[in-house]
């Protein structure tokens, strides 16, 4: 078997693939449903492409660590916190990226706060923030502790984080209004460095729904440990004899830990909703679930089966440089936001403006006949395949962005 794991690199690069494509729409009025995250409780399968990438940390995380323990502590807390800071510092650059916006017909430095309205700033939080700080976590959870500790303290934060929300909510716990972590994060960030794209200051990404997130990354972990020991867990099930070649014996553990976990998921939720944007504890059993699920899948049909064609390829490029591609997919529509093309005059006699993304989606993707959400699909296909083309050259210069 190959001992890189060729379907972990699929799983991961898929992942990024996926969070280009649903961050990347030519317009978020127009998306096909399973293309949009959940107005609150629920599932969709966007809603599945972030805990998805925290489960791929984990587990690339599972096949580093026997380097890091042997290195000893000091170079471990080098490397995970150098880590941790650097992606945190990105995905916050990311957020402030490109410094300036246009203000009628000039261009003004974006402010740390806004001078003019101190209730709308920088936000602090973010996808690459929450990656840095459920990282560097767990990484200290599977450093430190055996396995048995790892999964109950992981078993406390989720229960912990449970009752939180219950005691600390208001009338309806889980709600929008009612969830106790925004004013925590009112507290400590402050209103105008929050998300408010639900209307109100709230922050999908903020401080205590990491916490639950930090156990997707061990469950990741514990995953990638399972996989490359091909199953040997005696901790775990020190009795437990099952004939077969150990990649078998892998396969079924996989495939039962991930219905019990998609049960368990299912059934908290039952009292505790599954929901993404406060990242509840019966969302991080439950996505924890499908993804052990699709890896399993995977690794079935790429490591057993021997498939390799060009879908495998088009995800592994992804899977090379995850990082870069997601932040220059990001990074790139807003620079590009700052070229202004001229459209014409309004009826007040005011120049009006396109940007080229804008351009391309109204003039080409948008033209395409059908609902406007083929049109919106198109152009998020398109930049998936710009992306795509980066990675490839990228990979064949074997270039390779890490941090």
């Amino acid at each position: 078997m190959n001992k890189r794991y060729y379907s972990l690199d699929v799983f991961r690069g898929a992942t990024v693939a996926l969070m280009i494509l649903v961050n990347n729409p030519g317009s978020w009025s127009h998306l096909f449903s399973p293309l949009a995250h959940a107005e609150w409780h629920g599932l969709t399968p966007t809603d599945l492409v972030f805990p998805f990438f925290l489960f791929a940390v984990g587990n690339a995380l599972a096949f580093v660590m026997p380097r890091l323990r042997e290195s000893g502590d000091r170079i471990f807390w080098q490397k995970v916190l150098k880590r941790t800071v650097l992606i945190f510092g990105i995905g916050l650059f990311l957020n402030w990226w490109p410094f300036v916006q246009w203000q009628g017909d000039a261009l003004v430095f974006r402010h740390w706060v806004n001078p003019d309205d101190p209730e709308w700033g920088i936000r602090i939080f973010g996808v690459l923030q929450r990656i840095a700080l459920a990282y560097c976590f767990a990484s200290i959870m599977v450093y430190y502790l055996k396995e048995k500790s790892v999964i109950a303290v992981s078993a406390v934060l989720l229960l912990v984080y449970w009752l939180l929300c219950v005691m600390f909510g208001g009338n309806d716990p889980y709600s929008l209004a009612g969830w106790f972590g925004t004013d925590v994060d009112k507290r400590v960030l402050g209103v105008a460095h929050l998300y408010k794209g639900e209307g109100v200051p709230f922050d999908p990404e903020g401080l205590m729904s990491t916490l639950p997130a930090i156990v997707q990354v061990v469950l990741g972990y514990l995953t990638g440990k399972y996989i490359r020991l091909q199953g040997r867990v005696e901790w775990l099930w020190p009795k437990l004899e099952v004939s077969g070649e150990p990649i078998y014996k892998m396969l079924a553990g996989l495939l039962v830990t991930a219905v019990l976990l998609s049960l368990l998921g299912l059934f908290w939720g039952l009292g505790f909703p599954i929901n993404k944007k406060i990242w509840t504890s019966s969302y991080v059993l439950y996505t924890s679930g499908l993804a052990l699920s699709a890896i399993g899948s995977m690794i079935w049909f790429i490591e057993v089966l021997g498939v390799r064609n060009w879908l495998t390829r088009f995800f592994d490029v992804f899977g090379k440089n995850p990082l870069f591609i997601f932040v220059l997919s990001g990074a790139l529509p807003r620079l590009l936001g700052l070229i202004r093309i001229p459209v014409g005059i309004n009826d007040a006699g005011d120049d009006l403006y396109t940007t080229p993304l804008r351009w391309f989606y109204t003039e080409v993707c948008a033209q395409v006949p059908g609902p406007p959400e083929v049109g919106s699909f198109c152009y998020a296909l398109a930049f998936l395949a710009v992306c795509w083309g980066i990675c490839y050259v990228l990979d064949k210069k074997k270039i390779y962005i890490k941090v």
